[in-house]
């Protein structure tokens, strides 16, 4: 696999794991669905120690963290941001209570893939919300294989690819993105272009339709408006 190219017209790189991945999973999924395409969806799984520091809570306080106060602010204005996106969607973000490993539920995401490409909207529907609720454990290789077949999708056989082949497919892709210019969920990639944001998909979009008339603006649009001195 890789991490550029796809027989798909766009690649999406998510992160169970990411605040910013979970408001854009179904405005990327009403995408799908309207242009009746298929992408190619992918693990991009997080290493937030390297540039975020560590941490965890037990029963709400602070009990371990080796992050700075910049780093704590910054973690803070990313659920904020988010949470905006994902209450206006009806769904509820809370705060981790400590960095979660994962890649079992990424490696899931491959699985679906291969196994039941037509559910995979359904299995990021079963691990999203309850996760961000704080309801659901996403390093249980078990719960991952029950929100597999919540979804509709065949779990017999997760376990054995979740530490063999999906693993290694799934280490192999990661060793391939920071040097291939992707850092971050959720991220678009089509001919070459790497798009990091939802605030792409109006440009994914007319990309997608066929980059008919101008190019449209990061999530939004001018109506003409003059821009105004600073």
């Amino acid at each position: 696999m890789n991490a550029m190219e796809s027989n798909a017209p766009l690649i999406v790189y998510i992160d169970i794991k990411s605040p910013y991945a979970f408001a854009a999973i179904r405005p990327t999924l009403a995408l799908e669905r309207s242009l009746g395409l298929r992408f190619d969806w992918r693990p991009l799984t997080l290493d937030i120690p390297s540039y975020l520091g560590s941490a965890r809570k037990s029963r709400g306080k602070l009990v371990e963290s080796t992050r700075s106060a910049s780093q704590w602010e910054r973690v803070r204005y990313a659920y904020r941001d988010a949470r905006r996106y994902v209450e206006r969607q009806g769904l509820m973000l809370k705060g981790t209570e400590k960095i979660w490993d994962s890649s079992v539920a990424n490696i899931a995401i491959l699985w679906a893939m291969q196994t039941a490409r037509d559910r995979l909207g359904a299995y990021l529907e079963t691990v999203y919300p309850p996760f961000w609720r704080r309801d659901l454990d996403i390093e249980d290789v078990a719960i991952i294989e029950a929100c597999l077949e919540q979804a509709g999708i065949d779990s017999t056989g997760f376990a054995a690819f979740q530490q063999g082949e999906g693993r290694a497919a799934h280490d192999a892709l990661q060793s391939q993105l920071h040097p291939s210019s992707i850092y971050g969920v959720p991220t678009y990639v089509f001919d070459g272009t790497i798009l990091f944001g939802r605030e792409h998909l109006p440009y994914v979009r007319w990309h997608l339709q066929g980059r008919k008339g101008p190019a449209p603006d990061i999530a939004y649009e001018f109506d003409g408006m003059e821009e105004q001195p600073c």
